[in-house]
């Protein structure tokens, strides 16, 4: 009974710092969004460039009731959520292969680095003539960044596995297949579960680089279109709309976390 007090309270203490810190981060978003309107107004920034809070919400505000901003977020986030889910996933498959091959490892390490330090967006022209300017040349795009990302961190939370562990499974006559499947794997689990939130911000670099370079539908299309046509409201009002959705889905993303090592 008196365990079980203590956790109550314990949890209340937590809750209500978690309340204190969601205060404290609205309270300096807001103040942001104020400052930034009184500059705009006082002229102590160029509004052509920077804009101002209450335009760039009244931008967004018509473009969601002439219906034309939701199609361009949709594009976005689909592309989005099949880079995420086809990095993590072919990136977690070659981290595998590649622990499963010392041979291998050695043959692929000096390419995969070489390829992790490549700056992706070089890529973006080959992608574009061998894949054509459209989705798969965006998914292309995405999967150069996210797949590698994934390889590294994945392959060295292998390594990282405590050695006993392997030594245990194999006293007890366990082949390579047992040694991954009992004790790498799910030593590795709460690596690979991290992953996902990493892959979530690079996925959205991924699309929105791929965007820049060949969509004519999408977010990025807007920040670029918005450049040309020296709209940088526009640039502006996009960009905060990426930085909401980017959020949702990394919160999602936090949430699945949790639940999958909740469960382990």
């Amino acid at each position: 009974m008196l365990t079980q007090q203590v956790h109550q309270q314990f949890l209340a203490v937590r809750k209500k710092k978690t309340n204190y810190v969601r205060l404290v981060q609205l309270a300096i978003l807001l103040l942001f969004f104020f400052l930034w309107e009184v500059a705009a107004r006082l002229k102590w920034i160029d509004v052509l460039l920077f804009s101002y809070p209450t335009k760039v919400f009244k931008l967004l505000w018509d473009k969601l009731l002439d219906g034309s901003l939701l199609p361009h977020v949709g594009v976005t986030v689909v592309e989005t959520i099949i880079g995420f889910v086809l990095g993590t996933l072919f990136g977690t498959a070659l981290a595998v292969v590649i622990w499963w091959s010392p041979f291998l490892s050695r043959v692929l390490d000096p390419y995969i680095v070489v390829l992790n330090s490549m700056p992706k967006v070089a890529l973006g022209p080959l992608f574009i003539v061998g894949l054509g300017p459209g989705l798969l040349s965006i998914i292309a795009t995405t999967l150069s960044i996210t797949v590698i990302i994934t390889t590294l961190v994945v392959y060295g939370s292998f390594k990282e596995v405590d050695y006993n562990y392997v030594k245990v499974v194999t006293l007890f006559g366990g082949n390579q297949r047992k040694v991954f499947l009992k004790a790498i794997l799910p030593a590795s689990f709460p690596a690979i579960v991290s992953t996902l939130k990493v892959n979530v911000g690079l996925a959205w670099i991924g699309v929105i680089v791929g965007e820049f370079l060949v969509s004519q539908m999408g977010l990025g299309y807007l920040i670029i279109y918005g450049f040309q046509v020296f709209n940088f409201t526009l640039v502006i009002s996009t960009l905060f709309v990426i930085a909401i959705v980017a959020t949702v889905m990394y919160q999602i993303v936090s949430k699945l976390e949790k639940r999958m090592t909740k469960h382990r």
